[in-house]
């Protein structure tokens, strides 16, 4: 009987553990006497360097339920390495894992449809969103816009797919194999290849408590996305540059037959506006430069994602 480990990286999540658990807990206990997955099939909860009480939470589930193991991070390193954290302790005690946010956001009841797409064949499963009827009208006209603006860009991405997947062991010991800093878990999954799919579901509102992702975190994680998995910003740059010096060398003509004809106009404002477009377009393109230069600085220094503090687990678990 296959093992299923349930992945979920956790933040000050002390209002929605008490509801995320037995949700999870109710899951894993249909399938395993629908004979889906192994009896000791698990979730283990990831705590981010949380400030409130998520990890004294975790571990009175830990000792009431044979389900629920524990994993404590040394510090905050941020949903996308928490959430590896997990996936890579998981990769040698399980034959699958599916990851999922504690806000119970997403559907729980999807997990069931992933596991039949894995007995199917399918290493790696696709929780996607089939409408986003949840989210503002900002919210989702930016979101919408960013997928499409990442297919521009040419990163390989699942339209209305966020972290919610399941994955199989080979695909999980693939994944580990990966050891970039700058992580974009739904750019860098797709790069795997293997057999996939994808299962729809609605998604909720959150069971408790508040999001931790604002639009600020959000921003970043999306330029981390493009900038990490696509080259095509300092190519537009150059087309940008190779567009003005174009426009420059007709500015010179237009100037030097004004000067014979005797149509010049003296005037600052026009040089002034020239020179602020001109130095405005540079500071940008250093900037997007910049950040290149920077992931590159972060990767080489090889350092760890993330160190582990504690390890919870059951003894027919480890």
């Amino acid at each position: 009987m296959d093992r299923l480990a349930i992945v979920v990286p956790c933040y000050n999540e002390e209002e929605v553990l008490d509801i995320t658990v037995p949700a999870l807990d109710e899951v894993l206990n249909r399938m395993i006497a629908g004979q889906k997955i192994a009896e000791n099939s698990f979730v283990l909860l990831v705590n981010d360097g949380s400030k409130d009480k998520t990890w004294e939470i975790i571990e009175r589930h830990h000792k009431e339920n044979k389900h629920v193991c524990g994993l404590k991070l040394a510090g905050n390193v941020g949903h996308q390495y928490a959430l590896t954290a997990g996936l890579i302790t998981v990769k040698d005690m399980c034959d699958m894992a599916v990851s999922i946010d504690a806000d119970l956001q997403d559907d729980v009841g999807a997990i069931e449809e992933m596991v039949d797409k894995f007995h199917e064949g399918k290493d790696i499963v696709y929780g996607v969103r089939n409408k986003r009827t949840t989210d503002s009208f900002f919210k989702r006209t930016t979101a919408e816009g960013y997928y499409k603006f990442l297919d521009k860009m040419g990163v390989k991405t699942i339209y209305n797919h966020a972290d919610f997947r399941l994955m199989s062991a080979r695909a999980l010991k693939q994944f580990s194999n990966y050891e970039e800093v700058n992580l974009y878990l739904r750019g860098l999954i797709p790069l795997l290849g293997y057999e996939t799919d994808c299962v729809y579901y609605e998604r909720h509102e959150r069971a408790a408590g508040e999001s931790h992702y604002p639009l600020k975190k959000m921003l970043a994680l999306a330029w981390n996305g493009v900038t990490s998995f696509s080259v095509k910003p300092i190519n537009m740059i150059t087309s940008l540059g190779v567009f003005l010096c174009f426009l420059s060398v007709l500015a010179g003509i237009y100037a030097f037959v004004s000067y014979f004809t005797g149509h010049v106009t003296p005037g600052w404002t026009s040089l002034i506006l020239s020179i602020w477009f001109i130095g405005g377009i540079q500071l940008i393109a250093i900037g997007i430069v910049g950040q290149y230069i920077g992931k590159i600085y972060t990767e080489v220094k090889h350092r760890p994602r993330y160190n582990i503090d504690t390890l919870l687990t059951h003894d027919d678990v480890a």
